[in-house]
């Protein structure tokens, strides 16, 4: 009896065997395209192909061909669908199973989309009987046959160019020489000499020299020139056998004076192309390497044409475009630079270390950002050698350092904030007189050997408001924070916009901070503070903002770079009544007039403004550097505040030296 039972079950198991479903060709089809969309082509090719299939198309040629396409095409988004066959489909084994399938995807060239048959066959495979799909080069684009090549083809788009506030290019498409030598001409003993010119090496030109096109007679490209680089261009073709052709090339027409802005473009690293390919850039590309042009890539750059063409294997058959893409040139960027001012305060620099930056009052907007000394982006262009670019490097001023990005002591060009701080808390009577004695002065014995010194204690009594700011008097002005305390001052301090980002679109700039911490923890610091020492740091547009309030009536705007930007955005408003902003406005006419800044006073141009020094001092040096400050303005039409800044002015008179160099800009603009 248990015998027979067994043997039911066995004969229970294979017939229910037999019953089972085998795949139809709808499960082995959605399973084929579930890998097509995966871009497993391994898997479609091993599991799911006809033995015909296989036959005429090896492996490598249907795997790597189509990882290859989906790489060099930049095929993303690949979606292939197919159409569901009726409840009630029956499938001969005899005859091929067809189905509709839709082909869709993204290319570096566009959209793509196609439909087509397709169809399955029932075949016995490595003892398998199942269905395999038919396949052949149309499904990857519909016109592609056996032995057809697929070109990608790219037309550059033009790169935008950056405009001052006038119009006037800063960063444009021009040209300029690609250097080369006849080498049936070359005077072989001059080869370093051509070398040095361009920054290369004699070894370099020998590789170039040597390339297998080369002939005697034809130009061989070695390097490159700018435009304005006449002395150069003269030198090397003074030497026989070099020439030169016009090509084109970025131009940056102003060079130094604007350089930390516009920054430049170089050939696109290996790094940046991992991280950026899937943008559609080349191993061949130029891309924004430092300022503005790095900043704005993604609109300078463009969106360079390209276009999917089969070249057809048949002789006389014409090439297919399976998608194509115009290219769009990238933005022109208006700023509200005004070039031709920026370059004059560059100029009045002398190429000294530091920066300047300034501001249309009434707007916000950003009329010079200056950082000195600097390089010639043009050199950049033209290709550096290492050489030269160790020359930078190394430096003693540091050409490369981007100054006005960054943040430093103001000194007592913050002694203006300081006495809005007070008059807005109260605590501060512009009129009120105190009585100073000696050069230095501490509250009591309780700051032990810290003292407040002040540099003229020939400052006649009593000392009120313009007094002070005229003789730049830190004793009153430590005085007057200490009447605030340190919890009004802080306050007022972050009013003006210490301690947060400055709101500049497409620049980072290091924002100004009251402290390391951001609080002031004693009274010796909250004297320091009061007059831009301590741990107090500022950035120089942020601190051409802060006199903002001065001739507005207490409204700072919020700084704008870009010309299209809305300006008049208010920062921070309410940091003093109009009454108030007039009696500051009167002191710094009186600092220019009666004061220390004399070379600013120039009798036909009314300037106002505050200098400053601010002390750079190691531990145990009785001396340190001094950066030399200047915020000045037209006291009668204050078109722009103009804030500058130059270090290491201690043996140069200090911050009047800033001062005349402040004054060329001003009569350059009263002039113009």
């Amino acid at each position: 009896m248990k015998k027979i039972a067994f043997v039911t079950i066995i004969l229970l198991l294979v017939f229910l065997s037999g019953c089972r479903d085998k795949p139809t060709p709808e499960d082995r089809l959605a399973e084929y395209i579930s890998y097509w969309n995966k871009g497993d082509f391994a898997a479609m090719y091993d599991g799911y192909l006809t033995g015909k299939t296989k036959n005429a198309f090896p492996e490598e040629e249907f795997v790597a061909r189509q990882e290859k396409l989906v790489e060099d095409l930049g095929i993303s988004n690949l979606e292939v669908s197919y159409g569901k066959p009726g409840k009630d489909a029956e499938w001969d084994k005899k005859q091929p199973a067809e189905f509709d399938i839709r082909v869709k995807m993204e290319t570096l060239a566009g959209p793509v989309e196609f439909d087509k048959p397709i169809r399955l066959r029932h075949e016995e495979q490595e003892k398998e009987k199942t269905w395999f799909v038919e396949w052949d080069p149309s499904y990857i684009f519909p016109d592609l046959e056996k032995g057809d090549d697929v070109d990608l083809s790219r037309t550059a788009a033009k790169r935008g160019e950056i405009v001052d506030r006038a119009g006037i290019p800063i960063a444009k498409n021009g040209t300029g020489y690609q250097v080369g030598i006849v080498p049936e001409k070359l005077d072989e003993a001059r080869k370093a000499d051509i070398a040095e010119l361009l920054g290369t090496t004699a070894e370099a030109i020998d590789k170039s020299l040597n390339a297998a096109w080369v002939k005697p007679d034809l130009f061989v490209p070695i390097g490159k020139t700018a435009k304005n680089d006449t002395a150069r261009l003269e030198q090397l073709l003074k030497i026989p056998g070099v020439a030169a052709q016009e090509t084109a090339m970025r131009e940056y027409p102003y060079g130094e004076a604007l350089a930390h802005l516009t920054g430049y473009i170089g050939a696109i690293s290996a790094e940046q192309l991992e991280k950026l390919k899937d943008k559609g850039y080349s191993e061949n590309d130029q891309i924004g390497r430092r300022g503005l042009e790095s900043l704005l890539e993604d609109r300078l750059r463009g969106r360079d044409g390209m276009k999917i063409t089969l070249k057809k294997a048949q002789e006389g058959k014409e090439p297919v475009t399976v998608a194509e893409r115009a290219p769009e040139d990238g933005e022109t960027i208006k700023l509200t630079i005004d070039a031709e001012l920026q370059k004059v305060a560059y100029d009045a620099m002398k190429g000294e270390p530091g920066t300047a930056a300034s501001v249309a009052p009434e707007t916000g907007e950003v009329l010079t950002l200056v950082s000195s000394p600097a390089y010639d982006p043009n050199e950049f262009i033209t290709g550096m050698g290492g050489d030269r670019y160790r020359e930078l490097e190394e430096d003693e001023k540091t050409p490369l350092f981007n100054r006005f990005a960054q943040s430093y002591a103001p000194g007592s060009t913050l002694k203006p904030v300081t006495a809005a701080i007070g008059m807005k808390a109260g605590t501060l009577d512009p009129a009120k007189g105190l009585t100073i004695t000696g050069k230095t002065w501490q509250k009591d014995a309780s700051w032990g050997a810290y003292r407040v010194s002040r540099l003229h204690p020939e400052a006649p009594n009593p000392i009120d408001l313009n007094r002070a700011m005229v003789y730049s008097d830190n004793i009153y002005f430590a005085q007057q924070a200490l009447a605030m305390g340190k919890d009004t001052f802080t306050e007022g301090l972050e009013q003006f916009g210490f301690g947060g980002p400055i709101p500049l679109e497409a620049m980072e700039l290091k924002a100004s901070q009251i402290s390391n911490e951001g609080t002031i923890g004693s009274e010796g610091q909250l004297a320091d503070t009061s007059f831009g020492q301590g741990q107090m740091l500022t950035n120089i547009l942020h601190l051409a903002s802060m006199y903002e309030p001065f001739l507005t009536g207490g409204t700072m705007y919020k700084p704008t770079l870009l010309f299209d930007e809305k300006d008049g955005q208010v920062w921070k408003e309410g940091l003093l009544d109009p009454a108030q902003a007039e009696t500051i406005r009167s002191t710094l006419r009186s600092v220019v007039s009666d004061g220390f800044a004399q070379s600013a006073n120039i009798g036909d141009v009314p300037i106002a403004g505050k200098t400053g020094t601010a002390e750079l001092k190691g531990s145990g040096e009785e001396r340190g550097k001094e950066n030399g400050y200047f915020v000045s303005y037209h006291a009668e039409n204050p078109s722009f505040i103009l804030a500058m800044m130059v270090e290491n002015v201690e043996d140069n008179g200090g911050s009047d030296y800033v001062a005349a160099m402040s004054a060329k800009v001003h009569r350059y603009a009263s002039e113009r």
